[in-house]
Formats: structure tokens, sequence, C-alpha cells
């Protein structure tokens, strides 16, 4: 028996195609935290981001099953788009401005450590993480946007400006004002991340 992490996602797609339920897990798993942490970090609210990153996944199984995706070997950017216009159809129904709010989950690239860190480490890491989202809060919208997908959900900049609808320039421009701001407020602040 194959083991299905070490196939591709096109590859699990087939299989998912074929019958095999085990390939979509396979999927689900591997994207659940790129996924789920950018959606929370749109909606703010852990219920909601849990019924919505359900939500994409059944819409991926309906596509998939209808035919309908067409494998260019971009599932995870496609997976994100939908996660993406999820949140912006969510808050054009509630009629609320989009805002983007650090998450006190845990770190993609933290799950890859493999020893487990220390107690001082992890009270550190947490301060840290909530200094830095206090910070990312009182940034405007459009370049809180874009640091969080490329840092929480490690999107390319192309990505980016596609899932926002601006140019790469901008989505660049953006970051590289947000970061600046972020700069500012650490020296001013004397805030050790």
């Amino acid at each position: 028996m194959k083991n299905l992490n070490n196939l591709t996602d096109q590859q699990l797609i087939h299989l998912y195609l074929e019958g095999d339920a085990n390939a979509i897990a396979t999927i689900v798993m591997r994207y659940k935290d790129k996924i789920y942490t950018s959606i929370y970090l749109l909606v703010k609210d852990r219920y909601l981001a849990e019924d919505m990153f359900q939500e994409v996944f059944i819409r991926i199984i309906k596509t998939l099953r209808g035919g309908r995706y067409t494998d260019e070997g971009k599932f995870v950017s496609w997976a994100m788009r939908i996660a993406h216009n999820m949140c912006v159809d969510h808050f054009r129904k509630v009629k609320r401005i989009v805002t983007i709010k650090t998450s006190d989950n845990r770190d993609i690239f933290e799950m890859l450590n493999l020893s487990e860190p220390g107690i001082d480490h992890k009270i550190m890491s947490s301060q840290s993480r909530d200094k830095l989202g206090k910070m990312l809060d009182l940034l405007p919208g459009d370049q809180r946007e874009v640091i969080i997908l490329r840092h929480y959900a490690d999107l390319s900049f192309k990505e980016i400006a596609n899932l926002t609808n601006c140019s790469i320039n901008t989505a660049l421009g953006r970051m590289r004002y947000g970061l600046k701001i972020l700069r500012k407020m650490m020296t001013e602040k004397q805030i050790a991340l």
C-alpha cells in the first residue's frame, strides 16, 4: 500500500476521484493549518472559521465530483481562493468592514520542529505573537491583509495580488509599507520579538 502523504496533490485528487476517500482526507490534513489560519485571521471568530473551513472542503469536494476542477498543479492556490472568497462573501452578507487579526494558534513552522520546546520558549513565543498581533491590528487593513497572507498563509505575491484584486506591485508596496510601520513601532516601543 502506498503512503498517501508522499503523493502529490494531483495524484491524491486522481485517487479520490477513483473512490479512495483517504486521498481527500490526506489533502485536508496537508492544508488544514494554512487554510484554517487564513480564514481565522480574516473573520476573527474561531467557530465561524471552523464552519467556513469545512465549507471550503465541501465546495472542493463538490467541484471535484462534478468534474469542474482543472488540474493545473495549483491546488492550494485554488483552495485558498475559495477560502478568501468565502470570507469576502461573509462580510458582504453581514455588511461589516473586513478586518484582520492575528491568531493565537501555533505557526505552521513551529509544527515542523521535531523537538518539544521548553516552557520558557513557549511563554516567550506566545508573548511575542501577542505583541505582534497587537501591532498588526494597528496597520491599515490592506497592509495587514498582505502581511498575513504572505507570512501566515505562505502565498506568493502573485497569489496575493490575485486574491486581493490588485497588481503585484501594489501587493509588494503594501507589504513594504506595512513592514516599515511595524519596524517603526518595534523601535519606538523597544519590543523584542
